[in-house]
């Protein structure tokens, strides 16, 4: 019984939290061919909704993507190859629409960056390291200082 009760809350809670991106391509957008419609679907997946800007258009609902998606399967059917579709979308949005930017050199400072800057971190830590002053070692205490301190802890 309790089991069969876990099993039913982890069912509910999965189709709770399932990603509700499943189900912004509509019905009447998908292609027949199921071949076409997966190429349909990569290519939508690396294109970015210029609306929502951080989800694809395959995962977004906006008016915007369903029209690009709707553009790509059209482009598809047409027998343009994936890349010439996405060139196409890129092309009428620039470069921004791809969701993975390539590597050109409209992007070199894009792809650079990161390692740009664990370059100019590193120097900045050799540079802080070398330039902190170095600890001398402590003069020893003089025997007046040493009973003078014996004097004000009563020893």
């Amino acid at each position: 019984m309790i089991d069969l009760r876990l099993s039913r809350i982890l069912v509910a809670l999965v189709l709770l939290l399932a990603p509700a991106s499943a189900f912004a391509v509509n019905p009447d957008e998908m292609l027949k061919d199921p071949a076409l419609e997966h190429r349909a679907r990569e290519i939508s997946s690396q294109l970015r909704c210029m609306v929502c800007q951080n989800q694809s258009i395959d995962d977004s609902n906006a008016e915007l993507a369903r029209d690009l998606r709707v553009l790509v399967r059209q482009k598809l059917t047409e027998g343009d190859s994936d890349r010439q579709v996405i060139d196409y979308v890129v092309s009428r949005y620039g470069e921004f629409v791809l969701l993975n930017p390539r590597f050109s050199e409209k992007t070199l400072i894009l792809w650079a960056m990161p390692f740009g800057l664990l370059v100019v971190g590193i120097l900045a830590l050799v540079v802080f390291i070398r330039s902190r002053p170095t600890r001398r070692p402590g003069d020893a205490l003089t025997a007046e200082e040493k009973a003078r301190i014996d004097e004000i802890l009563g020893r």
